[in-house]
């Protein structure tokens, strides 16, 4: 991935999220100078200038969030190349509530299951920085979120 804050928007498991948020003309309307990714199944990312303009994206899509979306999770490269923030987060970087090398201790961690993002794991990284292993299911592959305090088991 380039130096771009890429936000991504995971789908309500009963909506096709790309479906909702393109055919709806506010919506379409702020997403239209983007191009679109799909990093999940029912997902739509976008990549923009900064953490502040991601969370501003999502401020601005917020109705249609509420809505649609189960996730929202912001890649900012500064803070890691390789784990999202939520959305919680990423707003208490921007705001300055939280230093991002004060972001990696709660985690949850997904098992991607047919593309899809599935039942997530509330985790501590261990002292010598490990993810415990993803055992909620049979997975290949997990993806790591970074949470707030305040969402961490919930």
């Amino acid at each position: 991935m380039q130096n771009v804050t890429r936000v991504c928007f995971v789908g309500s498991p009963d909506v096709n999220v790309q479906y909702e948020l393109l055919s709806r003309d506010t919506a379409r309307a702020a997403l239209s100078t983007y191009q679109i990714y799909d990093p999940f199944e029912n997902s739509l990312a976008v990549d923009t200038v900064s953490v502040g303009a991601a969370v501003s994206l999502c401020n601005d899509l917020n109705w249609y969030l509420v809505r649609f979306v189960d996730h929202v999770l912001v890649m900012e490269p500064s803070i890691s190349g390789e784990e999202w923030l939520s959305r919680r987060l990423a707003e208490s970087v921007r705001d300055a509530e939280i230093r991002p090398e004060e972001t990696k201790e709660r985690l949850a961690v997904y098992g991607i299951e047919d593309g899809r993002l599935v039942e997530p794991m509330y985790v501590t990284r261990r002292p010598d920085g490990s993810i415990p292993s993803y055992d909620l299911r049979d997975v290949a592959e997990t993806v790591v979120v970074r949470v707030a305090d305040s969402e961490f088991g919930g």
